[in-house]
């Protein structure tokens, strides 16, 4: 069994059981909807879950031909064309697992990016709140923010700058 036949199986075996948790969940969903819901006539769920039943057990069935076709086929080959075929496969899985590598490298990249970005804005909200905060004392005299400084026991010296600069400081800690 080749490993294209080995994984096509293994595919096959999981959308079966798939389809088959699915038809459950339904079934048992709609049952306790009707059990909650006492006034509604009741319907007979189980020709539209055979139904299903039947559609799925027909895919997994067309399925399993088209493997063991693709199987026999593969056999038919002579060697060195089943190694090319074989060689080919290895090339495709390994142009995915690069595909999916370079996806990841991307995605990092984005996420690092975004990161990048949202720093960015927190640091131009705090250069705006700053902003915002020193617009508060802007209008005041060196005396009157002298005045502020007293009244928080902090110093008093320096330039109007420097004293707006530690007034807004003691508001934000």
């Amino acid at each position: 069994m080749t490993s294209l036949t080995r994984q096509y199986s293994t595919a096959a075996h999981q959308a079966r059981a798939a389809a088959g948790k699915t038809a459950d969940l339904w079934t048992q969903g709609a049952r306790t909807l009707t059990d909650r819901l006492p006034g509604l006539p009741q319907i007979d769920l189980v020709p539209a879950v055979e139904r299903y039943f039947d559609l799925v057990q027909r895919t997994v069935d067309l399925n399993r031909n088209l493997a063991v076709k693709c199987a026999e086929a593969a056999s038919a080959l002579p060697g060195a064309v089943r190694e090319q075929a074989e060689s080919a496969g290895e090339a495709v899985a390994d142009k995915a697992s690069a595909a999916e590598q370079a996806a990841h490298e991307h995605a990092e990249r984005a996420s690092r990016e975004l990161a990048r970005e949202a720093r960015k804005i927190e640091r131009e909200q705090a250069r705006k709140a700053w902003a915002m905060a020193r617009e508060r004392y802007a209008g005041l005299t060196k005396a009157e923010l002298s005045d502020l400084l007293a009244q928080r026991d902090l110093p008093r010296s320096g330039n109007v700058d420097q004293l707006i600069e530690r007034l807004v400081e003691a508001d934000n800690s």
